[in-house]
């Protein structure tokens, strides 16, 4: 459901690909068009005739006449909670996330309540009772309750936000990662099964997430020009697999390879990957996309051989990042090659050069360099 604004009165677009048309009375209450429209056009020309029955002095008797002439009722947090998260272009796994907060944070606290009547004490009561031991849901939480009060607002159904308990949308990272070294890469590499190793390498030097990884196909790979073409990631939803774009606008990318991983992948892609554009780099033994658990039986073993429990599959990335800052990247560079970026950052970084990449790509290779030369 998309919504226009309008100087006076508002459009919205139902689910049901309809239009209603909704304004403010003189008398400051809220009505509703008795019947949806087919188009944007016909409820914008209905609108456009209830405005002049208030300029000439007729829109009492129109009120008179109407089929419905009480004002919309303001929702209940449920309803208009449900139609907002439908309303929503969001990634498989960032709705099911919303709706698991949803139904279990806060619909049940405030679900029954009319969303005009919700006070910001009941709000600090509510976020202060969340459980303080799981800091990362407590902030979705509070700061998905915010978003759908923000936008409740910016449609005129209630006057301020009573979300307003400072910071409480934000947590500070519990755990500090620490990167593997590149000793520790070594093991980790040298313990996982042949077909997996490449994966294990381009997480940490490309800074891929599993996701990603998990959908490379053997068109997405440039050996000539010693690029990876990141457009799609994977995930799973319960037991339906689910194939998208990457997490965010930014993931869709190109990442120059380190040269010293160019004959891995040519070696893997000769000999563990089927024929075919579309066959998948690192697949399942029944051929569709790896699970993470089956990679995580493999993985978990490898770091304890290096002595790593610690390290989760995902801080290979972290690792990524950190060797290509050691290169001299800007953080521009580093989002651009991560494809990691908050809208904001998207504007901010938008200029970092894609040259600049086969740079980071070849300082990358020369640390491997320098490590051999020290350690022979």
């Amino acid at each position: 459901m998309t919504r226009a604004r309008r100087s006076w009165g508002s459009i919205r677009k139902l689910p049901s690909k309809r239009y209603q048309a909704t304004y403010t009375g003189p008398d400051l209450a809220r009505y509703v068009g008795p019947d949806t429209f087919a188009t944007r056009v016909a409820a914008e020309t209905w609108l456009l005739r209830v405005r002049q029955t208030i300029d000439d002095g007729s829109w009492a008797s129109l009120l008179a006449h109407a089929d419905d002439p009480e004002p919309t009722p303001p929702p209940t947090l449920r309803a208009y909670a449900e139609e907002w998260l439908d309303g929503r272009d969001l990634k498989p796994r960032t709705r099911q996330h919303y709706r698991q907060i949803l139904d279990s944070r806060i619909l049940p606290e405030f679900g029954g309540r009319v969303l005009t009547e919700v006070t910001p004490a009941e709000v600090r009561a509510w976020h202060a009772a969340l459980d303080p031991t799981k800091p990362t849901i407590r902030a979705h939480s509070y700061a998905l309750l915010r978003t759908i009060y923000s936008t409740a607002v910016a449609d005129e159904l209630v006057e301020a936000n009573p979300c307003r308990v400072k910071a409480a949308g934000s947590v500070t990272r519990a755990k500090t990662i620490r990167p593997a070294t590149l000793a520790e890469l070594e093991v980790i590499v040298r313990e996982m099964p042949e077909r997996l190793r490449p994966m294990v390498l381009l997480a940490a030097w490309c800074a891929l997430r599993f996701g990603e990884l998990a959908e490379l196909r053997r068109a997405d790979v440039d050996l000539r020009h010693g690029v990876l073409h990141v457009r799609r990631g994977v995930v799973r939803l319960g037991a339906e697999v689910v194939v998208g774009t990457p997490k965010s606008a930014a993931g869709v990318r190109n990442v120059a390879v380190p040269p010293h991983l160019l004959p891995v992948l040519k070696e893997h892609l000769g000999a563990r990957v089927e024929r075919g554009a579309d066959a998948l780099l690192f697949p399942a033994t029944d051929g569709r996309q790896l699970s993470p658990n089956s990679l995580y039986w493999w993985f978990f073993r490898a770091r304890h051989a290096a002595g790593r429990d610690d390290l989760r599959f995902h801080d290979l990335r972290h690792t990524g990042a950190v060797l290509a800052a050691s290169t001299g990247a800007t953080l521009a560079e580093l989002m651009a090659r991560l494809g990691h970026s908050t809208p904001a950052a998207a504007m901010r970084y938008q200029h970092a050069a894609q040259d600049r990449d086969r740079v980071i790509a070849e300082a990358l290779s020369a640390l491997v360099r320098a490590d051999s030369a020290s350690s022979g």
